[in-house]
Order: structure tokens, then C-alpha cells, then sequence
């Protein structure tokens, strides 16, 4: 499915002004229930959201997923999981390639730095952020006081943070600020996984495309003790999977949205933001590809970042072409036009004129700091092992400081996930670390200049890919024992070592704190800002307006439907699968395991696959439940169509789609291609 000239031309911003049935990713404390029943007729009840939303999961690598029985187990996206079972696996067992299913509950795998989060509670916490905050602050008085008063509410007493955590998300981009309390597990084990070739069926070239055949699952369990979790909310199998036409609800976190941002906003994304992340990741895809080429080794080891970098480039892309075209922007335009000149008559307009004023004068000054921050503080060391050196170097200083004064994931409510990541024993091939970090640091200079004092001290005299090697080769942070004695040690140990990556993370800490504490006051007054256009909002449109996309859990509602206009059904078939394989010749992405073969005749053949629906999702949904009017899990989303990619600015149910695995093909394959009995067995228990 290509992106055709007309297809942004029916779009409509969720402006101020609209409130438009149920389209949206709505706060489960405010749902659309009065939206819902009069569009479908069907009335959300409080317990039927209660056990939706305690039945849904957050993974810290980014997806959704859902509890799927009484005992812990889970059901999300293959590429949710993929980096879990990549680093699961070895030159000699590739659990990506072959694929995995614990027989039992004795051979789930452990994945030791993997953290699942369900929301169990939401407090509106806006007036005690607020409160804080006054007219007479600085703006660097006024970040300290906002970020003191977040860490105070993010708290969680010493004996329940192996349990629990606590968020405050930001919503309506400085509007309203909610505290979210959620059941933390940090012991979860794999139970099943497809062969790469289903899970990514297609690949590339299919990737945001419909018709699809993708069997994007994967299965894990959340222990407590050492035990299955017993959870007293979970999904129930629909083994018929999703009708035509039927209601159906998506409870996931979606990523970030950006309908709320002015038109400035939207404009600096399209002119700045967007073809520097393209320029970024197109460079990255071509070093990658070449890569792994070379050998299934180094292909394997590659995988997971050439596929996130493909999915990136692909999304960016559709968004760029999206603004890109005038009319999609003259409509934008003129929503936000509309809703400034409906306050004409209102004592709020000077003020909300000039907080637009504000925010168009404060994304356009400064791009040098701009530009140099992106670089070091993500861009330029693309390193598992710079990173670990990094968050030891901040650890070391942010421990001097009060807890209320640390920087964001510093605190000792975050201690024991800051922990998780930084002791992970996911393994790190040393070739491939030069390869990445040297493509970053090459960046960096084609950036900001050979000559620039920055560039020539992390170089240290070298050629790029010479001083990749001289640092990732010097490095012994690759052992977990030599991370633990760092961190445990202290500033002291820290300031005393002499490796290479230390070394590095130090020399540029200083700089990066300076332009971090430059962003930090631009963002707070654009956040500033966007509060008091958010109050005029509310006085005109009141609840009936959902917030951007934080990744924090949202409901999405839609019905299962294909596309008339372009003659695409809503689903697919097992045997569009090997019809699809057979039209391409088998060769990737197109090929199928033997054993599928083996099994074609078993398998029924107009039993779903993928389906697709109206529901409004976008990056971080992947792997949420999609369910129906009796909550019955009916599938998984794991993908959108290309006209969805535009999602992040605005909707449109015309053509934008979810797509899903369906339930009924999931469990077509544990069935007859895998002989899963014992998850079947569990799955039809519930």
C-alpha cells in the first residue's frame, strides 16, 4: 500500500474545537462512555475497565502486552520480545531463527533485565505540581521546584520498591499532572516464541502494509518468589477471533503523540527534527545492512538494531511526507486559527495569544545547543559500553546530591530499575560495539566540524573508527563484577578509574549537564506555556479532549473493518500465508520454516491470521490486547498500514489501520504446527 497524493487530504485534526465521538487514546480515568454508547450502543461499565486496565501490562523495553491466565503468563508482539530472546540466545542455539516453546514451566528462561509494570492506580496530582511553581521563580527555580516536588510524589517506601513504582505523567504538555502507581515484576521468563520468519513474515517490504501474515506473537510468564504470579486479572481466550464489523477496544501505551503541539511546533518537526533523525538512521540502515551481510554471525548479532532502525526509518518517513503536504498543514492551520479566534470574546485571549508567542520564540532560538546536546547526549556514542559508563559517571555525582535534586531516574524510587539495566548480563560483542561506535563518532564530526574543541577531545588525535577501537578494546565494562565495584564504590571509584569509557563519559559529563540545564529551561517554559493554552482548552471542550500519547496507559475504540475505498479486506488467512511465500519464491523475507510445510496440510486454511481495525494506536502499542464487548482477548496488535504513520499529528479512520494477530490464528499454530498442549491446556482452563 503506497502513500497516494489524496491520502492526507481528508484528515482532521482533533482540534480544540472537535469532539468527535470516540476516535482517540483515552485516559482510563476519563473514558469515552458517554461517546461510546451512543455510537455503538454498548456502555463501558467501571469493573469491565477495572479488570481491562489490571489485566494490562507495560514492558520497559517499550510494548504492551496482557495477562492471559490466572498463573502469570502473558501474551505480547515477537518484535516486543525480540531483543529478550536475541540476547537468549547464541552462535549455537539462535532462538530468533528456530524459535522456542518450554514444554513446561522448569524450561521458561529467565530474562534477567526485564521489567513488566501493570497500573493499579491514577491520582490527579496537578494542583500539588502547580502549587509549586510560582510567577516570581526563575525558570531554573522553577525546574528544581517542579522536578523536587515530582520526585517527593514518585516516593516508594524502601521495603515495597521490588513491588511497586510510581510515575507522574505529564499530560495535555504541561496541563494536568496525574500520578500513576503500578505492580512492578522484575522476574519473567520466556514461554514461547515463533520462528523469526513467521514473526516477521514479510519483513521490510511488508512492514506497514495490509494484507499481512505475520504470526507477531510471543508468550512470557511473570514469577513472584520464584513461583508463577498469581493475578487476579486476566484476559480470557476468544478462540473465534475478530468478526467484521464488530466493537473493539485496544488497552496499550502508545509512545508519543504530537496532536496537541501549535502549528510552530509542527513546522519545526517537519523543517528540523524529522530529516535529522532521517539523516541519522538512513546512515545507520546502510552500516548495519553491509554488516551483516558479511556472516550469519554478525547478522544475528545485528538483527535487533537493523530492524529498529528500518522500522524507524520507515515511520519517520511516512510523517515527513504527511507534513509535507500543504493542505494536510493549511488544515492543521486552520484548526488551531479556529480555536484562537473563538476566545476573541474571552478575557483568556491576550494570554493565550502570548503563550503561542512564547513557544514560537523558544523552539526557534538556540539550534547550535540544540544540535550539540542531540549529538552527546544520545547521537555520537552509539554504545552499549559508553552508555554503561555514562549512567556510572551520573550515578557516582547524582548519589552526592539530595534525593529530590537528582536527575530524572536517580532517585532512589528508581534505584532498583536503574539497577536492572546497569547490571544486565545481556551479552556484548566487542566488533560490533566498534563498528556502531565509530559510524556515531564519525557522525559527530561531519556534524560539528573536525575542528570543533569538543570533537577533538573525544577523538584524542585518532581517526573515528581507530579511536572506536582503542576505546571499546581498552573498556572492561563488559563485566558485570567491574560495573558492580564502580557503582558500589562510588564517586571515589569512579573519578579514581582509568578506563577508556569512564574516561570519555566524564570529559563530556560537564558539557552535557550545561546543555541539559539550557533544555530543561526551554522546556519549562514551553510547558509553561502550554498550560495556560491548555486551561482555555479545557473551559471550551472540557473532558471531552484526550491528551497526547505518553506511554501511559490509554484505551483506543474502533471496529473491526478493511478498507472499501481501496478494496482491502479486514483479514487474512493461513492460506494467504503460503500463497504470499509461493508468489515471492520463498526467498526472504518470504521463506517458511520446514516444518510449516510439513504441517500445511493440518493447518486450516481460512482459519485468520491478521486482521485490522479503526482503533487509534501508534509506536508503543505494539503487543497490546484488542478486545471485545465481553473483554475476550480477540488479538494483538503488533503493526499499522502506512496511512496510520501519520498517527503521531493526527487520525483518520478512513484509511488509518490497526493491525492485529488474530487470537483464532494464534492458536491455530500452538495447535497444530507447535503442539503446544500445555499452553493450550492453560489457556482453555481460564
Amino acid at each position: 500500500m503506497k502513500l497516494r497524493t489524496g491520502g492526507m487530504l481528508g484528515i482532521l485534526l482533533l482540534s480544540p474545537l472537535q469532539t468527535r465521538a470516540d476516535e482517540g487514546m483515552w485516559l482510563f480515568n476519563r473514558p469515552p462512555i458517554k461517546q461510546v454508547e451512543k455510537k455503538y450502543g454498548f456502555r463501558i461499565e467501571q469493573a469491565w475497565l477495572d479488570h481491562l486496565q489490571k489485566s494490562s501490562v507495560r514492558f520497559n523495553t517499550g510494548g504492551s502486552g496482557s495477562f492471559i491466565s490466572k498463573n502469570g503468563l502473558l501474551l505480547t508482539n515477537h518484535h516486543v520480545g525480540a531483543g529478550i530472546i536475541n540476547s537468549l540466545s547464541t552462535a549455537g542455539k539462535n532462538l530468533m531463527e528456530d524459535g522456542f516453546l518450554a514444554r513446561d514451566q522448569s524450561q521458561e528462561l529467565p530474562c534477567n533485565d526485564l521489567e513488566l509494570n501493570v497500573l493499579m492506580s491514577i491520582r490527579d496530582v496537578t494542583a500539588e505540581v502547580e502549587a509549586v511553581v510560582t510567577d516570581k521563580m526563575s525558570t531554573e527555580e522553577a525546574v528544581a521546584a517542579r522536578r523536587a516536588i515530582i520526585a517527593k510524589l514518585q516516593e516508594v517506601p524502601s521495603d515495597e520498591t521490588a513491588t511497586k513504582r510510581r510515575d507522574v505523567v505529564t499530560l495535555y504538555q504541561g496541563g494536568a499532572y496525574h500520578l500513576y502507581e503500578y505492580r512492578r515484576y522484575s522476574d519473567v521468563r520466556l514461554v514461547f516464541a515463533p520462528e523469526r520468519r513467521l514473526g516477521a513474515f514479510g519483513g521490510d517490504p511488508d512492514n506497514f502494509e495490509f494484507p499481512r501474515y505475520c504470526l507477531d506473537c510471543c508468550f512470557f510468564r511473570a514469577y513472584e518468589n520464584g513461583k508463577p504470579a498469581v493475578v487476579e486479572n486476566y484476559l480470557k481466550w476468544n478462540r473465534n477471533g475478530a468478526r467484521d464489523g464488530e466493537l473493539v477496544f485496544v488497552s496499550g501505551h502508545p509512545g508519543t503523540t504530537n496532536r496537541e503541539l501549535t502549528q510552530a511546533q509542527v513546522e519545526r518537526m517537519r523543517d528540523n527534527g524529522l530529516p535529522y533523525y532521517l539523516e541519522r538512521s538512513n546512515r545507520k540502515e546502510v552500516l548495519l545492512s553491509a554488516w551483516s551481510e558479511k556472516d550469519k554471525e554478525n547478522k544475528r548479532r545485528a538483527l535487533g538494531a537493523l530492524v529498529g532502525t528500518q522500522n524507524g526509518r520507515k515511520a519517520r518517513t511516512a510523517s515527513l511526507h504527511g507534513l509535507l503536504d500543504p493542505k494536510f498543514m493549511e488544515t492543521r492551520g486552520s484548526a488551531e486559527n479556529e480555536f484562537r479566534e473563538s476566545l476573541k470574546s474571552d478575557k483568556s485571549t491576550a494570554e493565550v495569544d502570548e503563550a503561542f508567542a512564547t513557544i514560537e520564540k523558544e523552539i526557534n532560538k538556540d539550534d547550535a545547543s540544540r544540535l550539540r546536546f542531540a549529538l552527546l547526549g544520545r547521537d555520537a556514542f552509539d554504545s552499549t559500553l559508553f552508555g554503561i559508563a555514562r549512567t556510572l559517571v551520573q550515578a557516582a555525582d547524582e548519589s552526592l546530591k539530595p534525593d529530590a535534586e537528582r536527575l530524572a531516574g536517580f532517585n532512589e524510587a528508581r534505584r532498583k530499575i536503574l539497577e536492572l539495566g546497569l547490571f544486565s548480563d545481556d551479552p556484548v560483542y566487542k566488533d560490533f560495539e566498534i563498528l556502531r561506535l565509530a559510524d556515531s563518532l564519525a557522525f559527530l564530526c561531519n556534524k560539528l566540524g573536525s575542528d570543533d574543541p569538543t570533537v577533538k577531545a573525544v577523538l584524542g588525535g585518532l581517526s573515528p573508527a581507530r579511536r572506536a577501537e582503542q576505546l571499546v578494546n581498552g573498556t572492561a565494562l563488559e563485566d558485570i563484577a567491574r560495573r558492580k565495584a564502580l557503582y558500589e564504590g562510588g564517586k571515589a571509584a569512579v573519578d579514581a578509574s582509568a578506563d577508556p569509557m569512564i574516561l570519555l563519559a566524564r570529559m563530556v559529563d560537564g558539557e552535557i549537564r550545561r546543555l541539559r540545564k539550557m533544555e530543561e529551561a526551554s522546556d519549562e517554559v514551553v510547558k509553561q506555556a502550554h498550560a495556560k493554552i491548555a486551561k482555555a482548552r479545557f473551559a471550551l471542550a472540557g473532558e471531552s479532549r484526550y491528551p497526547d500519547a505518553t506511554f501511559s496507559l490509554r484505551l483506543s475504540v474502533g471496529r473491526v473493518t478493511g478498507i472499501p475505498s481501496q478494496k482491502v479486506p479486514f483479514h487474512t488467512t493461513y492460506d494467504g500465508l503460503f500463497a504470499r511465500s509461493a508468489d515471492q519464491d520463498g526467498k526472504p523475507p518470504f521463506d517458511l520454516p520446514e516444518s510449516w510445510k510439513e504441517k500445511r496440510g493440518a493447518i486450516g486454511k481460512d482459519v485468520a491470521m491478521n486482521f485490522i481495525s479503526t482503533n487509534d494506536i501508534t509506536g508503543g502499542n505494539s503487543g497490546s490486547p484488542i478486545v471485545d464487548r465481553n473483554g475476550e482477548l480477540v488479538g494483538v496488535i503488533f503493526d499499522g498500514n502506512f496511512d496510520s504513520l501519520v498517527n503521531n499529528v493526527a487520525y483518520d479512520e478512513k484509511t488509518a489501520r490497526a493491525v492485529s494477530v488474530d487470537s483464532a490464528g494464534i492458536w491455530e499454530a500452538l495447535d497444530k504446527v507447535y503442539g503446544a498442549e500445555n499452553l493450550l491446556d492453560e489457556l482453555n482452563a481460564e
